[in-house]
């Protein structure tokens, strides 16, 4: 008996626990393993002639000039560029939501749940061609500000729910005691309720960061040069299908996985104890 836990019976359990993970990990292994070799078989069925050796000169080459960014990888910066510039704005878009619909404003409840109902039931897609086609002409935006803003916006939305049910979460005596104390509406919200909220809010806000990392593929039907378009660019060019779309899909997996190991361990940081 150890600090009142019988580890004889722990023990079991623990080994039940990583048979299951080991379990997991093989049957996910040989889920990719069959997919990979379906895709194989059905493109050697097919006649494709793979060629995988011309694939590293679309990341990165080397020169007499020395490093050279390849086609892909600077797709990938302008996806950086539009999914950073993007969350930025969510948040501060989703924020000011949030509050709005959690104050006394009568006018300020309605506008927000009015935009909130209009761009969460509304297509991307179409939201995307409203912003460039319709508005970008009037105030004048290029492609990549419309993106940004029309990401921004949409998911911004999605967010403003997320800081709702976080500042929601946090029980109605926290508001009391800053509220007996004299602290007024802003203070209470910055130093008693944000700081519970915030690590609940973390897990919905990486998948809904996630999620935008993907959305921002959509652009590609704007012509904004990340990393869809510019595969699908290079396809046209080199008509090499399979090893382009494997390439870019392997890029994506890499960043939303990162992502999330990344919160997740800030997650356990911040997570009170």
């Amino acid at each position: 008996m150890a600090g009142g836990v019988d580890m004889r019976a722990a023990r079991p359990l623990t080994r039940r626990v990583a048979g299951a993970t080991g379990f997991a990990v093989a049957l996910y292994a040989l889920v990719m393993a069959a997919l990979i070799y379906a895709a194989y078989a059905g493109a050697q069925q097919m006649g494709y002639n793979w060629q995988w050796y011309n694939i590293p000169r679309y990341l990165w080459t080397f020169t007499d000039d020395g490093f050279q960014v390849g086609e892909l990888i600077a797709g990938l910066g302008m996806t950086f560029v539009l999914s950073i510039g993007a969350f930025l704005l969510a948040v501060l878009v989703g924020l000011l939501m949030a509050l709005a619909r959690l104050s006394d404003l009568v006018i300020g409840k309605a506008l927000s749940l009015a935009l909130l109902e209009f761009l969460r039931n509304m297509p991307l897609l179409v939201l995307v061609y409203l912003f460039y086609y319709v508005l970008g002409p009037i105030f004048g935006w290029d492609r990549v500000t419309a993106s940004i803003l029309c990401l921004g916006v949409f998911h911004g939305a999605l967010l403003s729910e997320i800081f709702r049910a976080g500042i929601l979460s946090v029980p109605a005596g926290q508001w009391e005691g800053a509220k007996s104390i004299g602290m007024p509406r802003a203070q209470s919200y910055r130093y008693v309720v944000m700081p519970q909220a915030v690590p609940l809010m973390l897990p919905p806000l990486t998948g809904e960061a996630v999620q935008l990392v993907k959305s921002s593929a959509i652009v590609s039907v704007i012509a904004v040069a990340e990393l869809t378009t510019v595969g699908r660019n290079l396809i046209s060019e080199t008509y090499m299908s399979f090893e382009i779309w494997f390439t870019v899909a392997v890029i994506y997996l890499v960043i939303t996985l990162a992502l999330s190991f990344g919160v997740s361990a800030l997650e356990r940081r911040v997570r009170p104890e």
